[in-house]
């Protein structure tokens, strides 16, 4: 049966934002003196957390309003970078097309701050495919939580498991999994290896120009 509803991460997974993130993280670091490093291993513990969520981790004697303060200025940076570098993934635009004009639900399912999702949607009109979108400013928890992908299929009155999640983190498929949804994975930061595990998962691909349209249309 072909999924009625299509749900998208954000942040590389509908557009090519993890580079930009990692340098963010990079050049943030070291303005509070906590050397970080684009390690794909720090993307792949927290990809799909929220910025708070991943502060007090790295800051556990932080109070709440200085973790928002330093989410907030790191988030600043990656925006600064946005607006003049942020790219789609290869192929997003005309599977969001294709998928609106065959009637498919879309939402994207993100752990980004409003402000980060209004600057991609107003740079690639992504309003005119998504109806929905769910995330933390949503009062829910970040991923592996199901909550974001579950609230989404709650929104479009849909049963979870005619969902289907695309998603480039780890988190983000375990997530999936707890929502009760397959899963495509994207390779746009982690191998394959990463993603091999999930049970949920029906297929790995490059982009979204190498996804088999079978798996979605008639």
């Amino acid at each position: 049966m072909k999924p009625r509803a299509l749900l998208f991460d954000l942040d590389g997974t509908l557009i090519d934002s993890m580079p930009l993130h990692a340098r963010a993280w990079v050049q943030w670091g070291a303005t509070v003196g906590r050397p970080l490093s684009d390690d794909p291993a720090h993307f792949a513990s927290t990809a799909g957390r929220s910025g708070p969520e991943i502060l007090a981790d790295m800051f556990p004697t932080a109070t709440p309003a200085e973790i928002e303060r330093m989410a907030d200025e790191r988030e600043q940076v990656y925006r600064a970078m946005a607006r003049q570098e942020l790219q789609l993934v290869a192929g997003a635009r005309a599977l969001l097309q294709r998928a609106h004009a065959a009637g498919k639900q879309l939402a994207v399912c993100t752990a980004a701050p409003p402000d980060n999702i209004a600057l991609a949607f107003e740079r690639f009109g992504l309003a005119d495919w998504v109806a929905v979108v769910s995330s933390p400013a949503d009062g829910l928890r970040g991923k592996p939580h199901p909550d974001i992908f579950l609230a989404a299929a709650q929104r479009l009155a849909l049963p979870p498991e005619t969902c289907l999640v695309f998603e480039d983190a780890p988190l983000g498929l375990e997530a999936a999994r707890r929502a009760g949804m397959a899963a495509v994975a994207l390779t746009t930061t982690l191998d394959a290896d990463a993603f091999s595990a999930f049970p949920n998962r029906i297929a790995t691909v490059s982009d979204f120009t190498t996804l088999d349209p079978a798996l979605l249309f008639d």
